[in-house]
């Protein structure tokens, strides 16, 4: 049976992310949909995107583009310090880089440079690490980088009046225009969940690998979630994004 999961935020745990796919017992039928923000947190960054560049090899894989990817990318390419990208995770990310081989490397920055800021299916379904902006849909956006640093769509779908029907004018018109939107990008533990979320049609993924939560992966049309263990417990000995 061919499936469509969906894979939420990673942050460098790579132990966590081998778990949750082995308990979702993905085969080469599967299409996997990578939320994106594959680094920054916990040791092993490095390791989850070489894994990932040989899982795509055996899988049907898309690989969308995560905020902290691209922080990273931009480092990689520039060696540039970024203060903010340090205190987020970027440090662990750069100790890690810094035992790879040039050649190894090079791998990595052709994966960053083809993630894709989004994707949308034969259903019209819409996958993209963060949000967008613009009323017509992430084709439209101005500004692509909003595709994976916008908060705007989750809050928007979270605090919505459930009393408000779809066809009255206050209604807002971005959650219109796709019947299901996949997001990563703002972890549902910060309202208290550690599993999927969803508000009205978009369904939050991120179920806060990077602090005190899992790395989740989804089947989109059954609905069926596989977790790993929270990802802290493989890392006994590190403190992640805490």
């Amino acid at each position: 049976m061919k499936r469509t999961l969906v894979i939420g935020d990673i942050h460098g745990g790579y132990n966590a992310l081998i778990q949750v796919l082995d308990r979702a017992q993905i085969t080469s039928n599967d299409t996997l949909i990578f939320l994106g923000d594959y680094v920054d947190g916990w040791s092993d960054s490095p390791q989850v995107i070489s894994y990932l560049i040989s899982l795509k090899e055996t899988h049907d894989c898309i690989f969308l583009k995560g905020n902290h990817d691209q922080l990273c990318l931009d480092w990689l390419l520039t060696k540039k310090d970024n203060p903010k990208w340090l205190l987020h995770g970027g440090k662990s990310t750069i100790d890690g880089y810094n035992k790879l081989t040039t050649d190894e490397i090079k791998l990595h920055i052709e994966f960053y440079e083809c993630l894709k800021d989004f994707y949308i299916d034969t259903q019209n379904r819409l996958f993209l690490h963060a949000g967008f902006t613009n009323l017509k849909g992430p084709e439209q956006e101005y500004f692509p980088r909003m595709c994976y640093w916008d908060r705007t769509l989750w809050e928007t779908a979270l605090a919505l009046d459930p009393r408000i029907a779809k066809d009255d004018p206050l209604y807002p018109k971005r959650l219109l225009l796709y019947p299901e939107v996949y997001i990563g990008h703002t972890p549902v533990t910060r309202i208290g969940k550690t599993i999927p979320v969803q508000a009205t049609c978009v369904w939050n993924i991120d179920t806060g690998a990077a602090f005190k939560g899992p790395i989740t992966a989804m089947d989109i049309d059954s609905k069926q979630f596989w977790q790993s263990d929270p990802v802290y417990i493989l890392y006994p000995e590190e403190r992640g994004r805490n």
